[in-house]
C-alpha cells in the first residue's frame, strides 16, 4: 500500500469532504463572532426635576462582569455613590464555546489534509474512519454542551447589563431615583455565535453519518443484511 501525498480534490466534491470544509466555516464564524467582543450601554438616571445623570458601562469578552465598573465611586443625583460592578460571570461558558470552536476548526483542517492528499490511505485502513467518526461524534456532542452553555451565559449577560439588572445592582435606582438603558450596545454578533453553535452541532451530527459510513461498522453491518452468496449451480 503506497502512503505518500496524492493531491485529489475529489474527496471536497463528495458529502465526506465537502461538509468538512463547511465545518471549517462554520467553526471560524462561531468563535470569530464572539471572541473580542466589546459593547457598552448608556444609563440614564433621572434624578427628578431637570437634573439627569448618564453612566456608560462596558462589557467586553469573555464577560466576567463582576470586574466590569459600573460606577466609580462618585456623586450622583447630590448622593455619594460608592464604586459598584456589574453582576455576573460569563467567562467559564463562552471560554468553553471559543476552546470547542478553535479546535473543532484544527481538526477539519487536519482531516481535509487527510482527505485531500492520503484519502487512498485513508480508505485502505480501519483505524483511519473509525477515528474520525469517534472524534465527529464526540465533537457534535461538544457543540451541544458549549452552545447550550453559551447561549444561558448570554442570557446572563443580557440580564445583567438590561435595565431590571442595572436597577438591582445599583443602590441609588433602588432609593426613588428611576435608572433605565436608553441606549443598547448591539449584541448581533453574539447571537450569531449561538446560533452558528448550533448549527455546528446539525453539521456534525450529520458527518458523523458520512464517516461512519466509511468505517468497517457499517460495511459489516451491511453485508450481514444481504446475507451470504448463494453457491454457484
Amino acid at each position: 500500500m503506497q502512503t505518500g501525498f496524492r493531491l485529489k480534490l475529489t474527496p471536497v466534491k463528495e458529502p465526506l469532504g465537502f461538509v468538512k470544509v463547511v465545518e471549517l466555516l462554520t467553526a471560524v464564524l462561531a468563535f470569530g463572532t464572539c471572541g473580542g467582543y466589546t459593547g457598552r450601554n448608556v444609563v440614564s438616571i433621572f434624578c427628578g426635576g431637570s437634573s439627569n445623570e448618564t453612566l456608560s458601562p462596558t462589557f467586553t469578552y469573555p464577560f466576567r462582569l463582576n470586574q466590569e465598573l459600573l460606577v466609580e465611586n462618585t456623586t450622583l443625583c447630590n448622593r455619594t455613590v460608592a464604586a459598584t460592578h456589574l453582576v455576573g460571570d460569563s467567562s467559564s461558558s463562552v471560554e468553553f464555546f471559543v476552546a470547542v470552536a478553535v479546535l473543532a476548526f484544527l481538526y477539519s483542517m487536519v482531516a481535509l489534509l487527510v482527505y485531500l492528499g492520503y484519502m487512498h490511505v485513508y480508505r485502505d485502513s480501519d483505524f483511519g474512519p473509525m477515528f474520525d467518526f469517534v472524534l465527529t461524534a464526540v465533537f457534535a456532542f461538544l457543540w451541544l454542551v458549549c452552545s447550550s452553555a453559551w447561549a444561558r451565559g448570554l442570557q446572563t449577560v443580557k440580564d445583567a447589563t438590561g435595565t431590571a439588572g442595572i436597577e438591582s445592582t445599583l443602590a441609588l435606582c433602588r432609593d426613588n431615583v428611576k435608572c433605565e438603558v436608553t441606549d443598547y450596545a448591539s449584541m448581533r454578533s453574539l447571537n450569531i455565535s449561538v446560533i452558528c453553535g448550533f448549527l455546528n452541532l446539525i453539521i456534525w451530527a450529520v458527518n458523523a453519518w458520512f464517516v461512519y459510513k466509511q468505517t468497517r461498522w457499517h460495511s459489516q453491518k451491511v453485508n450481514a443484511q444481504r446475507g451470504p452468496n448463494p453457491a454457484p449451480i
